[in-house]
């Protein structure tokens, strides 16, 4: 059983992806968060296999914000990969942040929102 936590700034979005990722993946087995800091406590407990986290250009959701929570996961959840979601249409420059974050190791991989459906699950059941 895999375990797949959302955290996203939108409710709306996370469950859209949620609904995805059953329908190409399997499984009940999605949570979605309500605030990002719920977020390494619920990794702790629920040891999943993924975690993906939407990144903005404010808080709670900055770049920086999720690495620290990105750090507290790796430690306290091993084996959980760890995959961030940005726009990189409204912010070009945070979307360069977040693939130096890949380049870097900080994350195991990153997704663009304008990413298909398809290619989001793919994405997510190949890590």
């Amino acid at each position: 059983m895999r375990i797949i936590i959302l955290d996203m700034q939108s409710q709306l979005y996370a469950g859209a992806i949620r609904r995805v990722l059953a329908q190409d993946i399997g499984g009940d087995n999605i949570v979605i968060m309500k605030t990002p800091e719920e977020t390494p406590g619920i990794c702790r407990v629920m040891q999943p296999y993924a975690l993906m986290m939407e990144v903005t250009g404010y808080s709670p959701w900055m770049l920086s914000e999720r690495l620290n929570i990105c750090d507290w996961v790796r430690r306290d959840a091993k084996g959980c990969k760890i995959v961030l979601v940005v726009d990189e249409k409204a912010d070009k420059k945070l979307a360069e942040q977040v693939k130096d974050a890949k380049k870097q190791g900080l994350i195991d991989a990153f997704l663009f929102t304008s990413a298909t459906e398809s290619y989001l699950a793919a994405v997510m059941d190949s890590l």
